[in-house]
């Protein structure tokens, strides 16, 4: 395993309900999603002065430049000293301003030093133009120190612009091509072998190469690290969209596991109770995992310029663009005739002798599973709607 701390205790939850151990099997369930849900990620956004590292952080943040908490822009160097920037949802991942290498005192392996790169999980160093002698040590400084960088050409949007401005015409897939070999040549006349670049526009992330970058960073990064940098990416294509639903179905089980540890407990409504504590928790997650809370909508507006009722038009499932409450949830499990049936059954089935514990915990573990199943799918089916209104497209899922 990637990290001795990162694991999935089926097997120690199974052998605690074997031993009648319910509060060890509760504590270790509570242990596993608290783990999951505070990963720490810490991504360093480096580069030389008005190259795009604070546009970029922004961007990656799902918030614009002007937003409260925003990393503040500029065409001079805006970033002196190291800031740090939580995303907006997932407080545990940190994108860290770095101060542009070409405006400090420091050489490379000072410069590092000097940010403590060992905080960092991994390095994005960002050029709106070719990358640099600066660029290339620090990226040689960074390899020494076993750390992983990525090289993002920035401001493609720019590029294309003033080609159309140039030429009347545009040839996009040839001007990337042509961006993507001058980077690459200059890099390699810098005694950089095999350089990768992303071309990205911090105003357009579903364009370019960001999936790329997005793609390459899931596959590199340590794997208990994969769904910290998941769920903060923003949505940037449906396949994101897909990975996200993955994610968060992967964690009902666990969710669906205390609902049914809770229903050991021969207390009469005490299980119907926590379970809805519980499906509110989680379908919340959902909603802002899949940036279908109010917030995310609203920077979602912002930064598509397509209007916020626009994207509430396409929605289709109550838990979409609301405030979740026990009161919404109660009402909509009552529609769930299944659902409602099996909480029924699970009541009746905990006073009955022997045999009553154990299948009301089975009960409860499957109208949980099925309802948290079940809402997943409604609001990642809207996620795709609402990702297609925005850039345009068909909003048939």
């Amino acid at each position: 395993m990637d990290n001795p701390l990162a694991y999935e205790p089926i097997e120690e939850i199974k052998e605690a309900l074997q031993n009648n151990e319910h509060d060890v099997a509760v504590a270790k369930i509570q242990e596993y999603l608290d783990q999951q849900n505070n990963i720490p990620l810490h991504i360093g956004i480096t580069g030389e002065s008005g190259s795009g590292k604070s546009t970029f952080v922004n961007a990656f943040r799902g918030i614009k430049n002007n937003d409260k908490g925003a990393a503040p822009t500029g065409c001079v160097e805006t970033t002196s000293e190291v800031k740090s920037y939580h995303h907006p949802n997932y407080p545990n991942v940190t994108l860290w301003d770095l101060p542009g290498i070409g405006t400090t005192n420091f050489p490379a392996y000072k410069y590092l030093e000097h940010v403590e790169f060992e905080k960092f999980d991994f390095f994005i160093i960002i050029s709106d133009t070719r990358f640099r002698e600066n660029d290339v040590k620090l990226a040689q400084e960074i390899r020494k120190m076993g750390k992983k960088f990525y090289f993002v050409r920035s401001k493609i949007d720019n590029d294309i612009h003033n080609e159309g401005r140039s030429h009347g015409k545009v040839n996009a897939e040839r001007t990337l091509a042509q961006i993507r070999e001058n980077c690459i040549q200059g890099l390699q006349k810098q005694h950089f072998e095999a350089p990768q670049v992303f071309l990205v526009s911090s105003f357009d992330l579903h364009l370019y190469d960001f999936h790329l970058l997005q793609k390459t960073l899931e596959e590199e990064i340590p794997a208990h690290k994969r769904n910290a940098l998941l769920f903060a990416m923003p949505i940037v294509n449906l396949e994101i969209i897909n990975k996200k639903k993955e994610a968060l179905k992967s964690q009902i089980e666990y969710y669906a596991g205390l609902s049914a540890l809770v229903a050991a407990v021969p207390v009469p409504g005490l299980s119907f109770a926590v379970d809805i504590g519980v499906i509110v928790c989680v379908v919340i997650k959902f909603a802002v995992g899949l940036g279908l809370d109010i917030p995310s909508l609203e920077r979602l507006a912002q930064t598509t310029g397509v209007p916020f009722e626009d994207l509430l038009a396409v929605i289709i499932s109550p838990l979409a663009a609301t405030k979740i409450t026990s009161d919404l949830m109660m009402k909509l499990l009552l529609q769930f005739a299944t659902t409602s049936a099996l909480m029924a059954a699970e009541e009746v089935c905990r006073f009955i002798p022997v045999i009553g514990i154990p299948i009301a915990m089975g009960f409860s573990f499957a109208s949980t599973y099925r309802v948290l199943n079940t809402f997943l799918n409604m609001l990642a089916d809207d996620a795709q709607r609402v990702f297609k209104k925005a850039l345009g497209l068909n909003t048939s899922v």
